[in-house]
Parts: C-alpha cells; sequence; structure tokens
C-alpha cells in the first residue's frame, strides 16, 4: 500500500544522504591527505552516484504515474 511505498522511499533518502556524506567525507580526506587509499573515495563516489540516480528514477516513474492517473477519465 501507500505505506509501504512510503517507507521505500524513505528507505531510499536515508541511503542517498548517508552514501552522499560518506562520499563527502572520504573527498575532505583526498584533499587534506589523509585518505590512505584513493580506491574507498572512487567507490563511495560511484555508490554516491548510482544512489542518486536511483532516487531521481523513483522519482521521475511516480511523477510519471501521478500524470498517468490524472489523465484517466473519471
Amino acid at each position: 500500500g501507500a505505506d509501504a511505498f512510503a517507507a521505500v522511499l524513505a528507505s531510499s533518502f536515508d541511503k542517498l544522504q548517508g552514501a552522499q556524506s560518506t562520499a563527502d567525507n572520504l573527498a575532505v580526506q583526498a584533499a587534506t591527505g589523509d585518505l590512505k587509499d584513493v580506491h574507498d573515495y572512487m567507490i563511495a563516489s560511484s555508490e554516491a552516484r548510482l544512489a542518486t540516480e536511483m532516487v531521481v528514477t523513483i522519482k521521475n516513474k511516480a511523477v510519471e504515474a501521478f500524470n498517468e492517473i490524472m489523465r484517466m477519465p473519471v
């Protein structure tokens, strides 16, 4: 139902925020020279990018579904 969709959406946003925060922290460490392994930053950056793409895709599909419902005759 609607509660399940809202839970999935909230979980996706939480994961996105966490992935972006991790990538940001590792980027700061890389810039200051404190990062031991550059691969950690590259992986975190890729995860954040993919999470962003996933959330944007979910949002786009939800908007498409809403628009399709609004076009239905009553």
